[in-house]
């Protein structure tokens, strides 16, 4: 149901489209009213009053999706926080409501005065924050850890059902859950993904959506912040959707990518899903969307059709990489700086004469540094080798 006029204090439709509402609820036998438009707490109310079903809004409804799918300690802290703060935005008017005696369920609220309900409301979110910083403050050792490795980190982004887990899946022959609802990863994963012998860490975001509130956004700030440390953005998009809607959601998630302050990493746009279009149908879409969207690869995730086209990709973008090659002493220390080298560099060959190891390696400038300096500690040398 539509109606373009000024929003109505009372129903933010008008009393007339309530009556029609009423009818229709009673006609389909509905069980709930969602309102794409934000309501207040007296509009919700007020219409729950006049159809006898509950009303809820586009807010409440991510909400309700983000509860079901939610699946990790830190993703059920997140939404709580979104829905505390939802909380106390409508406190006011649910504290009034209840003094009226006119908010059923309300636990008797109106008992209590407006201050000390806001004061306990504000004391969750308080409590809720503490617990997510110190889940940040782990994810941030994970994030250090993973940096001493020296592998580059790429992130899976896009629009919420666009095959990001899919691709992950089919990327690092993980297990991760695919679903065809909403919002099925609501919390990071992050795996090795190995290409020409080379490793990175391949991680898996939550899904964007379009005019995603902001306090969702800033309540998954935590996850959504992977995104920001990342060398390089695989941006995933459902190529088999109608052109106007592929559009929109781009821009949501272009638009998304900006608020976290990740618009300067490199971006692969990846699109998915070609095994539903013909080979026309997927060069007229990747023709059309060329000005609009980076670096286009289209792909299947479901069928790994140009996978790897995808990978040789990601080549190119994280070609940053470093030759070195060092003379060390023969020691213990050293047989286990060796083994650390083959899991986590490309050795390209290694030799022992009398009580020396003579070596050389690829890895990224970071590693490289790590790895110089392990030498040095060793007792000695080591050198870039430039290419011609």
């Amino acid at each position: 149901m539509e109606q373009t006029r000024d929003p109505d204090s009372r129903y933010q439709i008008g009393a007339g489209k309530v009556e029609e509402l009423a009818s229709l609820v009673k006609e389909k036998g509905a069980e709930k009213i969602i309102f794409d438009n934000r309501l207040r707490g007296i509009q919700a109310y007020n219409l729950a009053k006049a159809t006898h079903v509950e009303v809820i809004d586009r807010f409440q409804l991510i909400l309700e999706i983000f509860t079901r799918r939610a699946a990790t300690t830190e993703a059920k802290l997140q939404i709580q926080l979104a829905k505390t703060q939802y909380e106390l935005s409508h406190a006011k008017e649910k504290v009034r409501l209840a003094k009226k005696g006119e908010q059923p369920g309300f636990m008797g609220l109106g008992a209590y005065d407006v201050d000390v309900y806001y004061e306990s409301i504000k004391k969750e979110v308080h409590a809720i924050r503490r617990k997510l910083k110190k889940i940040g403050e782990k994810r941030e050792l994970h994030r250090d850890r993973r940096a001493e490795l020296g592998f580059p980190t790429i992130s899976l982004a896009g629009y919420t059902k666009a095959g990001k887990s899919s691709l992950f899946n089919t990327l690092t022959e993980a297990e991760v859950e695919v679903d065809t609802g909403l919002f099925t990863t609501l919390s990071t994963t992050t795996r090795l993904l190995e290409i020409s012998d080379r490793k990175f860490l391949l991680t898996d975001t939550v899904g964007f959506i379009d005019r995603l509130p902001l306090t969702l956004i800033e309540a998954f700030h935590s996850t959504l912040e992977e995104t920001i440390y990342a060398n390089l953005i695989l941006l995933v998009v459902d190529i088999s959707e109608p052109m106007d809607r592929i559009e929109k959601k781009l821009g949501t998630c272009l638009e998304t990518i900006e608020k976290i302050d990740a618009a300067g990493v490199p971006i692969i746009t990846v699109m998915n899903k070609i095994d539903l279009l013909t080979k026309e149908e997927t060069n007229e879409k990747l023709e059309a969307l060329k000005e609009k969207a980076a670096n286009l690869v289209a792909v299947s995730a479901l069928k790994k059709t140009n996978v790897d086209k995808l990978k040789l990709e990601i080549l190119m973008f994280l070609k940053d990489t470093v030759r070195v090659k060092f003379t060390v002493p023969l020691t213990k220390g050293t047989m286990q700086f060796i083994s650390s080298l083959y899991d986590k560099a490309k050795m390209q060959n290694i030799s022992y004469k009398d009580d020396m190891v003579e070596a050389t390696f690829e890895a990224s400038p970071e590693f490289a540094e790590k790895a110089e300096s392990r030498v040095r500690d060793l007792g000695g040398k080591s050198g870039r080798i430039l290419e011609h």
